[in-house]
């Protein structure tokens, strides 16, 4: 029976996909509404620019979950190896993966700046009890 520890695993993979499809399916639309041409010979930010904020967002938050989240896969996985992936750290990877979506949701939507800092901080403090966790259990 695998550990309960990889259903938030692959919840968040799944969410990865879902930002990915947002992004594009917001992104292309306004490209050709706003005819924006990408120039490979110019800088990424001048494309960026022309962009609208509430385009962008989407491909920022997609962006993010490429960061932070590879740490959790790692531990999260670490755990599962260890025997460890059941109880108290299956539900801190469940939190974390919430905390995540709503960061998303947050991010691509309002983007308040704000809200959005302190969800990724008390993510990042369920991430760490889950680190330390599995690094007590290593070593």
């Amino acid at each position: 029976m695998p550990s309960p520890i990889l259903a938030p695993v692959i919840a968040l993979v799944l969410w990865s996909f879902v930002m990915w499809a947002w992004l594009y399916a917001t992104r292309i639309p306004a490209i050709t509404r706003l005819k924006i041409a990408f120039d490979p010979r110019r800088p990424h930010s001048e494309f960026d620019e022309a962009i609208p904020p509430e385009v962008r967002w989407k491909a920022d938050n997609y962006n993010h979950l490429m960061e932070q989240p590879t740490i959790f896969y790692a531990t999260a996985l670490s755990l599962a190896f260890l025997g460890l992936g059941t109880g108290l750290n299956a539900w801190l990877a469940w939190g974390y993966v919430g905390l995540r979506v709503v960061h998303s949701l947050v991010q691509s939507t309002v983007n308040a700046v704000v809200v959005r800092f302190s969800i990724f901080m008390v993510s990042s403090v369920v991430l760490l009890i889950m680190a330390i966790r599995a690094a007590m259990a290593v070593f």
